[in-house]
């Protein structure tokens, strides 16, 4: 899928609330730990994770909803679609988390649905959707994004791919919106769709234990399949904006392992801003969430400046990439 940059009919970023937990737990504090294996702590020690933000017994669609009445409240507006990224886990099964959210949230008179199975790419390619929707009917205006980060269950490390934080995030897509959404590419294989699971069906939540059926799989091949894909998708994405790696300001990406962002900037040859290393290191991987809590905090600093493009990269277990580009 690929969007276009024409300058009629722009969109771009409207607001942004990211919902973080006051409380942090050490990873080596973690109660799960005296039941993983011994691959499986060695992992958790070098992640890069020192800490994770813990919302204690709260579902991840209360903390969307919570993160869209935030933004609501500073930014008054009735949206014309709600788009929720699914969570790794639906709080109930044929109900609506998206229905839910916007009950709680009070946006009422508004379609809510859901986006899923894409992990971390989800919140890049809810960009891209949102973008189509609002430009596809001229009497849109704004599409609400919002996603809620809470572990599939107790266990917060998912080896070999990263330890898990809680989490929520509400934004919205709005026409004329800075940063301007420039251009956005994304891919998927959909041969890696059984890659990771979690047997529910006949175990207690309180059992269930998220598996990967081949770590090399994972950690070989899915890896060399995302630097063949991310690397021609980010020329392309450049291509479409007319602009070149030189002209990047600074990548941003989601925030999974400390030496996921040395492979990535020796890859593309683009540097990844520390705001990533650090909210990896306090706050865990937080799923879609991690690239806008990036942007937010990022685009906050006021270190870039009008005009400059911030590339934001994402690749997940279930093989999805994308790229996008933004300008300030």
């Amino acid at each position: 899928m690929t969007i276009g940059t024409e300058t009629a009919g722009t969109v771009g970023l409207g607001a942004v609330y990211c919902l973080l937990p006051e409380e942090r737990v050490a990873v080596e504090d973690l109660p799960e730990l005296d039941l993983l294996s011994d691959e499986e702590l060695k992992f958790a020690e070098q992640a890069g994770i020192r800490t994770v933000g813990v919302f204690p017994d709260t579902e991840p669609t209360e903390l969307a909803a919570r993160a869209c009445r935030e933004l609501i409240a500073a930014h008054p507006a009735t949206p014309d679609l709600v788009l929720h990224i699914g969570s790794r886990a639906p709080d109930v099964l044929i109900g609506s988390d998206a229905g839910k959210i916007s009950h709680l949230a009070g946006v009422t008179g508004t379609f809510p649905f859901t986006i899923d199975g894409l992990g971390c790419a989800g919140s890049s390619a809810a960009w891209g959707l949102g973008r189509d929707l609002i430009l596809g009917a001229p009497a849109r205006q704004s599409v609400l994004i919002t996603y809620g980060s809470r572990p599939t269950a107790a266990a917060r490390v998912r080896r070999p791919v990263t330890v898990i934080g809680d989490g929520a995030f509400a934004m919205t897509l709005v026409r004329g919106g800075r940063p301007l959404l420039k251009a956005h590419r994304m891919e998927a294989d959909s041969s890696f769709h059984d890659l990771f699971k979690v047997e529910y069906k006949d175990q207690p939540w309180s059992q269930w234990r998220e598996e990967c059926a081949d770590n090399d799989r994972y950690s070989f091949e899915l890896a060399m399949q995302s630097r063949t894909r991310l690397g021609p998708l980010v020329d392309q994405v450049l291509a479409d904006a007319g602009v070149g790696k030189g002209d990047v300001a600074t990548m941003l990406m989601q925030n999974v392992t400390a030496s996921a962002f040395d492979f990535w900037h020796a890859t593309l040859g683009v540097p990844v801003h520390p705001v990533c290393a650090a909210h990896l290191a306090e706050l865990g991987h937080l799923g879609p969430m991690d690239v806008v809590l990036n942007l937010d905090r990022l685009l906050a600093t006021g270190e870039l400046n009008h005009g400059d493009h911030v590339l934001v990269i994402s690749n997940s277990p279930v093989a999805a990439w994308t790229v996008t580009l933004w300008e300030v």
